[in-house]
């Protein structure tokens, strides 16, 4: 161990909610088309410090850590909404091309072409620490490891 340690954390909160990164973006969009994608994404722009931004900086704190949320910067947040739904996201595209598209042109722009083609794959489920176990079990299942018997 090299003795340096990190204060402050960047995360990505709010990418997903402002450029269409949600499988629920996708629905939304096949079901009632822009505009239906467009209210989701101002609905979940106004409610992300009630639902997650507490719960990740307790979280984050409890580790003796600071949060920081560039996506949520308000220059940030005032492009990007400046910008026309379809050029944030194109949902006719495949999944891991078609969301947060203009972050994934950005990344390949900067030479993050491997990266900037992967699907979305939430940490609590992309990690598929429960398969290293049971290969049969899935993130949906209930772990009989972890429940309480009478």
């Amino acid at each position: 161990m090299c003795g340096i340690c990190c204060s402050v954390i960047l995360t990505g909160i709010g990418a997903d909610e402002q450029l269409a990164g949600y499988s629920r973006h996708r629905i939304r969009f096949q079901t009632l088309g822009l505009e239906g994608l467009n209210k989701e994404i101002e609905m979940e722009l106004g409610r992300i410090s009630s639902r997650n931004l507490g719960r990740d900086d307790r979280v984050i704190g409890d580790h003796g850590k600071e949060a920081r949320f560039p996506f949520l910067d308000e220059n940030v947040v005032s492009f990007l909404n400046s910008l026309p739904v379809w050029e944030k996201a194109d949902l006719t595209l495949p999944r891991g091309i078609g969301e947060k598209l203009v972050l994934r042109l950005v990344a390949v722009q900067l030479g993050l072409t491997a990266s900037a083609l992967l699907p979305k794959r939430a940490m609590q489920f992309g990690s598929r620490i429960a398969k290293m176990e049971k290969n049969t079990e899935k993130a949906s299942d209930k772990c009989e490891r972890l429940q309480v018997f009478p």
